[in-house]
């Protein structure tokens, strides 16, 4: 039998080191080539997945550009009837605003000149003042009134 040297179990030795790396860089790959496919699955079910979503996407953006436009159309239009009503409101006003103050009031002396005083109430009895659309009590009036007389006399 021949006797094993030193550098002959060193080289032993080596060698299983490598075997053992080997089968460790083995496993290594094979683990990545697995990761690699799943990985590889699952970009292409992704894939599969947004192509429709994105579709989808585009035609929800389109539409709501769409609404925005006709909301845009509606607005202007709205806009150029609020115009036209204030200028035929104005219009309206300067036309007709003046000459009915100018009729009512004609009116309203007229009554007064053809009436005369007979239509005014009587002094003892309480009569109404009417203050931009509010009444006041005759009452009332009689005493602001006989203050302001009293300041006058």
């Amino acid at each position: 039998m021949h006797a094993v040297s030193g550098g002959e179990v060193a080289g032993i030795l080596v060698a299983v080191f490598w075997a053992i790396l080997v089968s460790f860089l083995a496993v290594a790959l094979a683990r990545l080539a697995q990761t690699l496919r799943a990985t590889t699955k699952l970009v292409a079910d992704v894939t599969d997945q947004a192509v429709p979503l994105l579709a989808d996407a585009s035609a929800a953006v389109r539409s709501a550009q769409t609404q925005i436009e006709r909301v845009d159309a509606i607005a202007s239009d709205v806009q150029e009837v609020t115009s036209n009503a204030s200028a035929l409101s104005t219009t309206v006003a300067s036309t007709f605003g003046g000459p009915l103050v100018k009729v009512a009031a004609f009116g309203y002396g007229v009554r007064r000149a053809l009436g005369g005083r007979k239509d005014e109430a009587p002094a003892g009895t309480p009569g109404r003042t009417v203050i931009v659309g509010r009444t006041v009590p005759g009452a009332r009036r009689d005493k602001r009134t006989r203050g302001n007389r009293g300041k006058r006399d």
